[in-house]
């Protein structure tokens, strides 16, 4: 397992460096430049092509290309046109940011969305069943970004108004007071201010998770070895979450894979909308400044964490599944 692990790491390594040689030369072909945002009557042509030599983007395509490249080998990311600061600066405070927010998210997903699909096997056709799967494709359906600016709307806005017991914050990582806080103060603050972004995010695959987990469980509860479990006098708990949860797990954990670069791809929208920190909306207003070495980097981190998704699913596949341990 652990040969294959690796020979599926480094098989990434020519992907990723095909995705980031695409997204260079994409990126350079797109009309204007970082420089154009500096222009003003105020500013002479001599000032912006002096600052076009210090950006290096006078230079032939094919050279910026070569030196990127090495650059980017060595682990020096260049320098943020927008931000005017080193890329391996920024890069570590954005992605803790997306980081935590991707990761309750994640939470939101499977275990909601795996509570509702085994709810939903075990009543098969019964109302909850039908009530479960008429709320489970509503939020599916729903586009993340209208979502989130309806939980803003209701949950922020409206229970403000309304002077509702407890209102969550629509935008930010932290209070204006945070660093007067104490520590819990501090992590309770931070919880928060995560909910409404987090559910934005998560609450559509959960949905989805939730009917995988109920065709899975569906299949599996109907199996021999089910009912023998079920004749040997054991609990319906210990029937389901022992015996039959396990065996269907191994499509969720396919899911874990697709759902990474989802969420990713989804964190662009919700980050902007709550003015959430993280490498989502840095991706947007890079791409919106022509930042070229801070597109680069994000988008080498965005690309690394799908690659890491996929592994984890087949790291997780050994560890439910004994049959694939031995192979």
């Amino acid at each position: 397992m652990i040969a294959y692990l690796v020979r599926r790491l480094l098989g990434a390594i020519p992907l990723l460096l095909g995705i980031l040689t695409l997204i260079f030369f994409v990126l350079h072909m797109a009309p204007g430049d970082p420089v154009l945002k500096f222009a003003s009557p105020n500013v002479s042509p001599e000032v912006l092509d002096q600052m076009r030599r210090n950006f290096g983007l006078d230079q032939p395509l094919h050279v910026q290309y070569f030196k990127w490249l090495w650059s980017f080998v060595r682990g020096d990311f260049g320098y943020s046109f927008g931000q005017m600061r080193p890329i391996n600066e920024i890069l570590p405070e954005i992605l803790w940011n997306t980081l935590q927010l991707t990761l309750i998210s994640l939470v939101v997903i499977f275990v909601v969305g795996m509570l509702i699909g085994i709810v939903q096997a075990v009543r098969q056709y019964s109302l909850a069943d039908n009530v479960l799967t008429f709320i489970a494709l509503f939020f599916y359906s729903m586009p993340s970004f209208w979502f989130a600016l309806m939980l803003i709307l209701i949950f922020s806005l409206h229970a403000g108004q309304a002077g509702w017991p407890l209102s969550l914050p629509a935008s930010g990582m932290t209070s204006i007071d945070y660093d007067y806080l104490s520590a819990g103060g501090k992590a309770g603050d931070r919880l928060l201010h995560l909910i409404l972004p987090a559910i934005a995010l998560g609450i559509g695959s959960a949905a989805g998770v939730a009917r995988y987990m109920r065709g899975a469980m569906l299949e599996v509860i109907h199996q021999d070895y089910i009912r023998t479990a079920r004749a040997k006098g054991l609990s319906e708990r210990t029937v389901i979450f022992r015996h039959a949860l396990r065996n269907a797990l191994i499509p969720i954990i396919t899911l874990l894979g697709l759902y990474l670069p989802f969420l990713l791809s989804g964190a662009v929208l919700v980050e902007t909308i709550f003015a959430w920190p993280g490498m989502g909306r840095a991706i947007v207003e890079a791409i919106l400044a022509r930042d070229y070495p801070m597109v680069m980097a994000t988008s080498f981190v965005i690309a690394a964490m799908v690659v890491f998704g996929n592994l984890l699913s087949d790291a997780l596949y050994a560890v439910v599944d004994p049959r694939i341990r031995n192979d």
